[in-house]
């Protein structure tokens, strides 16, 4: 299937590790030019050299730490704007979850919550010139049953769905599409569920043992979703949240 993604314009606000670099290297496979960030630069320069290798497209990767950082995020977006000319997709990643930080409801709102709020702030009229803008949310199935604790990352990424939901019907006249993706339990080196395996053995063999496919899922198995959802091949869907969770979540969703 062609995605109808080629020359199309990325900006993602994370992309060093896990889900979100494995879904550039398929936006970049797909012919996609694609801008990301990471506050380390090892992770940076190891990132661009993978998405660059998958694909023909522009690859625009900056190490910053937009932590609490408004006016830098929203600097960041307008270069990335230059860089690549454009934005036909605008991917929000960028959660204190990576950061270790799912108890600290600040540093919550501040990642999750408004850093998706100034991003779509600066591109919207990029992603209204673009004629076929996207836009795509990354929440979790944390948001949509009661997991582990009472914690600002679970409240607030059910905000987010809620957010992005609102944002479909106001955006959807300018053909900007909004969509949420929430996976379940991921695995892959230096994600979270690696680090609870070996800190909270407990935790890490309880959720696996409720897997009904007997296994956590893995980044590509997000990444595709992503990719797709996000593309102009699938342009009659907006305002959909998108479970990936080997149906870990026991809920009847109509």
């Amino acid at each position: 299937m062609d995605l109808g993604l080629t020359g199309k314009k990325v900006i993602m606000n994370g992309g060093g590790h896990g889900l979100g670099l494995a879904s550039l290297r398929h936006f970049a496979a797909e012919g996609a030019d694609v801008a990301f960030l990471s506050r380390d630069p090892a992770k940076v320069e190891a990132a661009v050299r993978e998405i660059d290798a998958a694909g023909p497209g522009k690859v625009h990767g900056t190490a910053i730490d937009i932590t609490g950082d408004a006016e830098g995020y929203k600097g960041w977006l307008n270069g990335c704007l230059e860089a690549l000319g454009g934005c036909d997709i605008f991917v929000h990643t960028a959660s204190a979850s990576g950061q270790g930080a799912t108890g600290d409801w600040q540093r919550c709102l501040d990642m999750d919550i408004l850093n998706a709020v100034h991003g779509v702030e600066v591109l919207t009229p990029a992603l209204t010139e673009s004629g076929s803008g996207s836009i795509v949310f990354m929440s979790s199935t944390a948001a949509l049953e009661t997991f582990v604790a009472p914690q600002a990352f679970n409240a607030l990424k059910a905000a987010l769905i809620t957010y992005g939901s609102q944002l479909s019907q106001a955006l959807a006249a300018h053909n900007i599409r909004v969509n949420c993706i929430s996976p379940g339990a991921i695995y892959y080196p230096g994600g979270n569920w690696e680090m609870i395996q070996s800190a909270v053995p407990a935790l890490y063999e309880a959720t696996l043992a409720k897997m009904p496919m007997g296994r956590f899922g893995e980044p590509e198995e997000v990444a595709k979703a992503i990719v797709f959802v996000a593309s102009p091949a699938c342009p009659y869907m907006t305002g959909a949240n998108i479970v990936i969770d080997g149906g870990f979540t026991q809920r009847v969703q109509f």
